[in-house]
Parts: structure tokens; sequence; C-alpha cells
């Protein structure tokens, strides 16, 4: 069974009453335990995709399925994460991670006990009475994916997550990403413009048109698990990322024809 499968979608927004046009016609199946990463210009409705995946916008036309079931609104077997971590500054780092479990009616007692597990599947079980401002970009981020996981989705949706941190946290959290799909067994679908990250993390990397998006291109990461950036894989990795560059040249000269 697809985890997530995406018929003909299509999405515009109104600018000053003129329309733009952000998705167009496109379709995408993601299966089960999968990692699929999704890159392509700025602007070519990449974030778009995610919420229209994960019900909190509702595509012009086509149709959203999540393990075969129509997503109408907010799905609660999806989580997503941002860009920014959007942690509430008034809460610590406990009341943070267990806040969607509040909102969908749970039990207090049951929500912290969650909120705990997930501090320490995510490394940040001494931190769970400190506030945002307490902690580092790289912990922020952390959090934020704890507070996706409380609710123990199904798919995980991550928007361009490790865009603000160095270079060196962002290598150490891809790593404790794929310990966490280890651990958790979620699909994920991550938004990146990382392209050596997108190819170290996931089974398929995506490749999207200029606006308005279409998948154009599917690039398959056939290294095994777990994975190194050193050693007999580097070479592997090396070449698909050139690979996934080329694609998106070529996707850019023709957008300019176009």
């Amino acid at each position: 069974m697809d985890a997530i499968e995406l018929q003909d979608i299509s999405r515009s927004f109104d600018i000053n009453g003129s329309p733009l046009h952000v998705l167009d016609e496109l379709d995408l199946r993601v299966a089960e335990r999968e990692i699929v990463a999704i890159v392509g210009a700025n602007g070519c409705g990449k974030s778009t995709l995610l919420r229209v995946i994960s019900g909190l916008l509702a595509p012009d036309s086509g149709s959203v399925l999540a393990f075969d079931s129509t997503v109408a609104g907010p799905e609660p077997r999806i989580g997503l994460v941002f860009q920014e971590p959007r942690l509430l500054p008034w809460r610590d780092v406990l009341a943070n991670v267990a806040f969607p479990l509040e909102l969908a009616g749970v039990g207090r007692a049951e929500r912290e006990e969650r909120a705990r597990e997930v501090l320490r599947l995510t490394g940040l079980d001494g931190f769970a009475e400190a506030y945002p401002d307490q902690l580092s970009g790289g912990m922020a981020q952390r959090a934020a994916i704890a507070r996706a996981l409380a609710p123990e989705p199904d798919v995980l949706l991550l928007d361009e997550p490790f865009s603000a941190l160095d270079a060196m946290t962002r290598e150490r959290l891809d790593d404790e990403l794929l310990r966490l799909w280890g651990e958790t067994g979620s699909t994920i679908v991550l938004v990146t413009h990382s392209i050596s990250e997108a190819v170290f993390l996931s089974d398929r990397v995506l490749v999207m048109s200029q606006r308005p998006g279409r998948i154009v291109a599917e690039v398959p990461i056939e290294a095994e698990r777990p994975r190194s950036l050193s050693g007999g894989q580097a070479s592997m990795f090396s070449a698909a990322a050139d690979e996934v560059r080329a694609i998106l040249a070529r996707a850019g000269r023709q957008a300019v024809v176009a």
C-alpha cells in the first residue's frame, strides 16, 4: 500500500487579484516506510506541496490519499515540521511537545508520558523543563521534530527543517533523522535545497520543474543502510548528486526557453 498518493493535483493562489499557478496536475506516490526527498528551484511549489499532502491546504483539483483514505483536512496520521521550530515561547519543551496531544483531548498524564518518550527518542530528555530561548538552533529543531512525532504519525513531512543550521549540526541531525526513521518506521517526505542531503537521506530524489510545479524526474538512491558519507558509498552519493544537478540545470534552461 502507498502511504501517500497524489493524483492530478493543481493549486493556485490569488495575488492582488491575479492567479498564481503553483502546482500543475502533479502526481506523486510514496510507499510505506520510504524516504523521499524533493528538490527544485525557489518558488516551484515544494512547500505548497507538503501543505497539500498534510491537509493544511486543499488542492484546486485532484485528489490526496493517505493509506487509501481521502485527505480532506488536517490529517492526524501526518506530521509536518516547518523550516522554523515555531515553539511556543511561554511553554517549556515538555509542554510544547505535548501540545498536539492536548489539542486532541489526550489527558495530561498520558500526553506528558508520551512527550517524555519522544524527548528521549530525540535526545532531549534532559531539557524537558527548558524554554525555547534556552535551546540551541539544533535542539529547538529537534524539539519541533519531537512535537511532530508525539501523535505517532505514520507519515512525517519535513520542510527544509535544517536549512538554518551550520553544516556540522546539519550533518549530525541528518544522522539523527535516519536513526529516528529506523526506530519509528514512519514514511518521510523531505523538502530540501541541499542536494547532498537529499541524496544521503532518501530512497528516491524527486525533481520539480519551475513554477507551476510538477515532478519531472526521479533519481533512485540504491545505497544500502546504514549509510555513511565516507568509504565505499561516497562515490555513489557523488554520482547521484551530479545527476540531480544536471536534471535541475536542464529544467532551468527549459523554463527560460518556455
